[in-house]
């Protein structure tokens, strides 16, 4: 008898020493962070910064906090694959910013299909990180490369100058990523308004043209003047990064249309010319 006392005993310790164990809550802490800038789009005015945080239970912390947003507007926010010049499905749904603070804190370990993520994997993740204008709005407001697609502060500007077309100007810039690709962005004023314009890389110099096609870019946006495009292979498949495109033998043609390739509205010579 007295050894049955000792295990009813024991059992009752050990369940409330379970009990009391399963109430203490665990103590998580960040061991590590990484901010990246978060920029306006489109002349949203809203910009600000998401804060990476590496927490001590093997989950990421994503903190957003942006300027210019509405007081009780709802601002849906994503980590999304691939770079923002190419766009992408979305890889991680975050919790959605509050206008009115303009912040939001989504704790999380997988992507939105289940697969893990750890901090470091999203460090180097080829994503990037967008906020849409609202629940039923998907326009983009804000906007950054994240991960191996952060943009450096290596960049290289080159003029476009105005040929067949009078009273265009403007450039393109090339923007080193981490990863050594780079973002080439085409800037032009006095482009045709809702004109959808090709540009190319092309063999040669200006004083040699024309040259073969070497690379294809998004086509430039005539009412904007805009061209974003991520810049990693030629259309041949050769590979092409930033520091290629520095020593490249070409040139930049933009021209009016898909249909009339052989008028010009902008030139300009690149890489060693």
């Amino acid at each position: 008898m007295k050894t049955l006392r000792y295990f009813f005993l024991f059992t009752v310790l050990a369940v409330f020493t379970n009990c009391a164990d399963d109430d203490t809550p665990e103590v998580v802490t960040q061991i590590d962070s990484r901010l990246f800038d978060i920029a306006s789009f489109n002349n949203s005015g809203i910009f600000g910064s998401a804060n990476f945080i590496k927490n001590s239970n093997n989950t990421v912390t994503i903190q957003v906090n942006l300027v210019g947003t509405t007081d009780g507007e709802l601002y849906p926010a994503h980590i999304h694959f691939n770079t923002a010049a190419e766009s992408g499905a979305i890889a991680v749904s975050l919790e959605s910013v509050d206008g009115t603070t303009g912040q939001s804190e989504t704790t999380f370990n997988t992507l939105d299909d289940g697969t893990p993520i750890s901090y470091e994997a999203l460090l180097d993740y080829d994503g990037h990180f967008v906020v849409h204008q609202s629940e039923t709005n998907n326009a983009i407001v804000a906007q950054s490369d994240i991960g191996q697609n952060e943009l450096t502060t290596n960049s290289m500007t080159y003029p476009l100058n105005e040929v067949d077309l009078t009273d265009v100007s403007g450039s393109i810039t090339f923007t080193e990523r981490i990863n050594g690709e780079a973002l080439a962005v085409i800037s032009l004023s006095g482009s045709p308004a809702g004109g959808v314009h090709p540009a190319h890389i092309h063999v040669g110099s200006v004083a040699t043209a024309p040259g073969a096609i070497l690379f294809t870019f998004a086509s430039v946006n005539g009412t904007t003047g805009i061209s974003r495009t991520n810049v990693d292979a030629l259309d041949d498949g050769t590979p092409f990064g930033y520091s290629d495109i520095l020593s490249v033998d070409g040139y930049v043609n933009v021209h009016l249309s898909a249909t009339n390739l052989g008028f010009l509205i902008a030139q300009g010579n690149v890489g060693v010319n």
